[in-house]
């Protein structure tokens, strides 16, 4: 079983430029969009409308197909949910059918936001596999026990993600069916017994890695096209001109 076959469902594979681009790049210009679109007044319609097609535009250079695109709005779920009883809540209903203005206005706000922000998201998980990924973020100088959860945890969540199926197996195969409550503190032994199981799996890796000589770094490959910062710097920067031209607009 691959190491990162769970998380790597949302990698899509192409030559493009966007995925010859060094992973610390991407992750820099991604999070530096996601600034960008949260410091834009909610009541800019159209900078998140500019900010939209320049996003879409990458993710189709990128070869990420428009079912995806869809699938992956699946994540801000709870923030629609959210979102939608901000009108029913919100101070001063005087809208249509009596809902709040200033409950949509916050709504809105929520929606946009999530949805851009999942969908660089989405960009920056078709592009880069979860291997480079831990790359990018070591060469970022990012704190080192930070960097090797996160390595252990791509590595390994396979693992416990295969013997959680086992155990349900084995459940359902002495007639176990999670129809009703009574059966909930059976899956909580079930659940209690796979975090004994992988605390001393890791243990034991642990100490595997350790007797090789293992510092607290794992060696990770230099990935990634030279120049990659000025071509990755394209996204953060559009929209930083869309948000300019925005703050020159209400002058």
């Amino acid at each position: 079983m691959s190491h990162t076959g769970v998380l790597q469902r949302g990698y899509v594979d192409g030559a493009s430029i966007a995925h010859r681009l060094s992973p610390a790049s991407k992750i820099v210009a991604v999070t530096a969009f996601v600034f960008i679109v949260v410091l834009t007044p909610r009541e800019w319609i159209g900078a998140f409308v500019a900010y939209a097609v320049v996003l879409i535009g990458f993710l189709v250079a990128a070869g990420v197909r428009p079912a995806r695109m869809t699938r992956s709005l699946v994540f801000e779920i709870p923030f629609v949910a959210f979102a939608l009883l901000l009108p029913f809540v919100g101070p001063d209903p005087a809208g249509f059918a009596g809902l709040s203005i200033a409950g949509m206005w916050a709504a809105w706000n929520i929606l946009i936001k999530a949805s851009l922000g999942v969908l660089v998201a989405t960009l920056l998980a078709a592009t880069t596999l979860p291997v480079d990924m831990v790359a990018g973020l070591q060469s970022l100088r990012l704190p080192t026990p930070i960097v090797a959860i996160f390595t252990f945890f791509i590595r390994y969540v396979d693992v416990v993600s295969d013997q959680y199926h086992r155990m349900r197996i084995a459940q359902e195969a002495r007639g176990f069916r999670a129809t009703s409550p009574r059966s909930w503190p059976t899956l909580a032994s079930m659940l209690g017994a796979l975090f004994v199981r992988s605390f001393e799996r890791g243990e034991r890796v642990h100490l595997a890695l350790v007797s090789r000589g293992y510092d607290g770094r794992l060696p990770t490959p230099q990935v990634g096209m030279q120049r990659s910062w000025p071509i990755a710097a394209m996204l953060p920067v559009g929209a930083a001109l869309i948000l300019l031209a925005g703050w020159v607009a209400t002058w």
